[in-house]
C-alpha cells in the first residue's frame, strides 16, 4: 500500500518530491490510520488516480508554503494515489465521497466528520477559512490568546 503521509503536526514538511520527507503508511487501514486522528487531528485526504496526477502535484505546489499554518491547525495531510491503494481503502475512501478516476480533496474534522468534499486543488486559504470557521478550532484559538 503507498500512501505518502505527511503530519504538519509533528513536523513541517517540504512537499516538493526532492526534498519530502513523507512516510509510507504503516500496514495499518486508512480507516484506522483516520480514527487514530479522532479528536487528535484534522485529516486531510488528498485522493488521484496515479501519483503523477497533475492535480495532486499541484495540490502539493499549493500546500508546500503553507506548512506553518497546516501545524497551527493540527492537520494531517494523506496523499492517496488509487491505482496503489487496497480495496480495503478504496472501499473507505468510497463511503467518504471519493472517487477511483477523478480527483478530490476531503477534510477531515477532528470529530471525524467530513467537513470539505472538492474535485479541484484547494487553496490553503480556503482550507484554513472552513477550518478556522469550525467549533472546536475557535475554542483551540481562544486558548492560545
Amino acid at each position: 500500500m503507498l500512501i505518502r503521509i505527511f503530519s504538519f503536526l509533528l513536523m513541517t514538511v517540504t512537499l516538493l518530491p526532492a526534498a519530502t520527507q513523507a512516510q509510507t503508511a504503516p500496514a495499518a487501514s486508512l480507516a484506522s490510520t483516520v480514527k487514530a486522528a479522532h479528536w487528535r487531528q484534522r485529516v486531510l485526504l488528498i485522493c488521484a488516480p496515479t501519483a503523477t496526477d497533475a492535480q495532486l502535484q499541484k495540490q502539493r505546489a499549493l500546500l508546500q508554503p503553507a506548512g506553518a499554518g497546516l501545524t497551527e491547525r493540527d492537520l494531517l495531510v494523506l496523499e492517496l494515489p488509487w491505482a496503489s491503494l487496497p480495496e480495503a481503502d478504496r472501499s473507505y475512501l468510497r463511503q467518504l465521497g471519493g472517487s477511483p478516476d477523478s480527483f478530490r480533496v476531503l477534510l477531515i474534522g477532528k470529530d471525524g466528520g467530513v467537513k470539505r468534499r472538492d474535485t479541484e486543488p484547494v487553496a490553503p486559504a480556503a482550507l484554513f477559512a472552513t477550518i478556522d470557521g469550525m467549533p472546536m478550532r475557535r475554542q483551540e484559538m481562544k486558548r492560545v490568546k
